[in-house]
């Protein structure tokens, strides 16, 4: 096992037997199947990231993280996006 930068200790290929690797290969193509099933039916997700992008790119903050602290914390967000689902569904 390799010693990285700041003394902690990297991944060890041959940490794990065969079957190990292919549970764990399985493991990771499941979840991400299954946080693709959940990105698809929950729609409040996908604005909540458009939204933040898009006020990202528009103001171009200076400190990023700041402004995501900001945008996640505003308490008039969950009406935003409850709005905007309302005017989606009136529109499909």
């Amino acid at each position: 096992m390799a010693t990285l930068q700041g003394g902690q200790l990297g991944p060890d290929p041959g940490a794990l037997s065969p079957a190990q690797l292919e549970q764990l290969r399985n493991f990771k193509i499941q979840t991400r199947i299954a946080n693709e099933k959940y990105l698809r039916t929950h729609k409040e997700v996908e604005l909540l990231l458009s939204g933040f992008f898009r006020e990202m790119f528009l103001k171009r903050p200076d400190n990023i993280r700041e402004f995501a602290a900001d945008y996640f914390t505003d308490p008039r967000l969950p009406n935003k996006i409850h709005m905007q689902l309302i005017k989606e569904k009136k529109e499909a």
